[in-house]
């Protein structure tokens, strides 16, 4: 076999893999579980805080892995790491779906 058919081969398994591993995130249930994100964030992701980031449009990917990192302390910020504690993979990939669900609406500057 050459190198780059079992490259493919090997990407294929992966991808394949990676597809199963988790069911589709449910934005219902992130929705729900955003109401402990209101004070900060507001449910909508578009935070008024300025020590806040904005959530809304953000990549999912990336939602889900800061919120795992907040909460293996990889990430630091007490705060977050109190909130992230208690979720469960299935509560961040939800979360994440949540926020990255929200359309960014921009109006152009004058």
């Amino acid at each position: 076999m050459t190198a780059a058919r079992l490259l493919s081969v090997t990407l294929a398994a992966a991808l394949a893999l990676a597809a199963s591993a988790s069911p589709a995130a449910d934005r219902a249930a992130g929705r729900a579980k955003a109401k402990m994100c209101i004070a900060c964030h507001a449910i909508n992701g578009a935070s008024l805080r300025p020590d806040a980031p904005h959530l809304w449009g953000q990549v999912e990917l990336y939602l889900a892995e800061q919120l795992r990192a907040y909460r293996s302390g990889e990430r630091k910020s007490e705060v977050m790491k109190i909130i992230a504690a208690p979720l469960s993979d299935e509560d961040i990939d939800n979360l994440a779906a949540w926020f990255a669900g929200i359309p960014v609406a921009v109006e152009p500057v004058e």
